[in-house]
């Protein structure tokens, strides 16, 4: 996901956000994690997209989940 690509590329590369606020139109979130066989998730992050209308404006990736979500 790169700034300038529009709502539905992303909506096509990541699928649905994780969290659609009708309060936040502009801001899209997606979870993500990492998990080994059945051991617990390594690590647990998520990904923030921000628009401008219907084009990326700005990404806030690698954001660091509590480990006890």
């Amino acid at each position: 996901v790169k700034v300038g690509m529009t709502r539905s590329q992303v909506r096509f590369l990541l699928g649905t956000p994780m969290i659609d606020d009708p309060f936040h139109e502009e801001r899209w979130d997606y979870v993500y994690y990492l998990k080994i066989g059945r051991e617990k998730a390594t690590f647990k992050r998520w990904v923030s997209i921000y628009f401008d209308g219907d084009t990326v404006r700005e990404i806030v990736d690698d954001q660091e989940l509590q480990p006890d979500l």
